[in-house]
């Protein structure tokens, strides 16, 4: 879990010293649950634009987005820690193993072989897996964003499409196309909305977290949209390379699916709980 802090493919291929195959299956599937480092910036920019800034300013602004996303991470424990536990109630329940560390012989280190394994072994598997997938869908958003039927752009009609369902989520359908094309990177969903609300035809990528929100605001962003977007954030599927990590290491297609849908699942049924709790409270107020 600590690993995919930093990448959620890393902490599945971590899960490689976990002895038991169910523990280990566990350990996989409840992995997405933790933000990768591809989610924090995303994080951290809605949390300031609509929580740190409107309550406060300075120095406190940071100290209340700091503790929003702090309260976004505990949730992703709190969810991978219940998950973990209806898993191996279900589906993969058995036995407890023992947990058992035994200190291994102290040895002196081999830089080289360290510097190789860690370079071939690990960077060089995940970045060919990332690059297998990010050059085709780089591929598929251009051409969604600048191929047009009657003037409007291919990128419109899917979130057109899309917008019915993203309202019950407290969402728009540009955010929730964004999203699906951001499978295989985190890191590329606000530039996708940003894209789509300024109608470019490639990716937009400002640094001005001012004019940030001044663009998501003008395009209908409140303070319910962006709590749903960053619950979403933390609790959608896992990047296209963590996918094909764990179907290596899981051997099979199904855990891949199933490792797709808890985290989507648990996301869509929470946001829509908050839209259905903000609107019935907006109602009574």
């Amino acid at each position: 879990m600590c690993m995919g802090f930093g990448c959620n493919a890393a902490g599945v291929v971590g899960c490689r010293i976990i002895d038991s195959p169910r523990e280990k299956l566990i350990a996989i599937l409840t992995n997405a649950f933790v933000p990768c480092n591809g989610r924090f910036p995303f994080l951290i920019t809605i949390s300031t634009i609509f929580i740190g800034s409107a309550v406060a300013s300075g120095f406190s602004a940071s100290i209340i987005s700091t503790l929003v996303v702090l309260a976004v991470i505990l949730l992703g424990i709190c969810l991978t820690l219940l998950i973990s536990r209806f898993l191996s109630k279900t589906i993969l329940k058995g036995v407890p193993s023992s947990f058992m560390l035994e200190l291994p012989p102290y040895r002196k280190p081999q830089i080289g072989k360290i510097l190789v394994r860690s370079i071939f072994d690990r960077t060089l598997f995940v970045l060919a897996r990332a690059v297998s997938v990010a050059a085709p869908a780089g591929l598929i958003i251009w051409l969604f964003a600048n191929v047009n039927i009657g003037n409007i752009s291919l990128l419109t009609y899917i979130a057109n499409f899309l917008n019915p369902f993203a309202n019950l989520m407290g969402l728009d359908g540009y955010i929730l196309t964004a999203f699906i094309l951001g499978f295989p990177a985190n890191e590329i969903v606000l530039p996708i909305i940003l894209m789509s609300y300024m109608q470019k035809g490639v990716l937009v990528d400002l640094e001005d977290t001012f004019q940030i929100g001044q663009i998501l605001v003008q395009n209908g962003w409140t303070l319910l949209t962006a709590i749903n977007v960053m619950i979403f954030t933390l609790l959608h599927f896992p990047c296209s390379t963590t996918l094909m990590t764990i179907k290596k290491e899981a051997g099979s297609w199904k855990w891949v699916f199933l490792s797709f849908m808890l985290p989507t699942v648990c996301g869509i049924v929470l946001c829509m709980l908050t839209t259905g709790i903000w609107n019935l409270v907006s109602l009574v107020l």
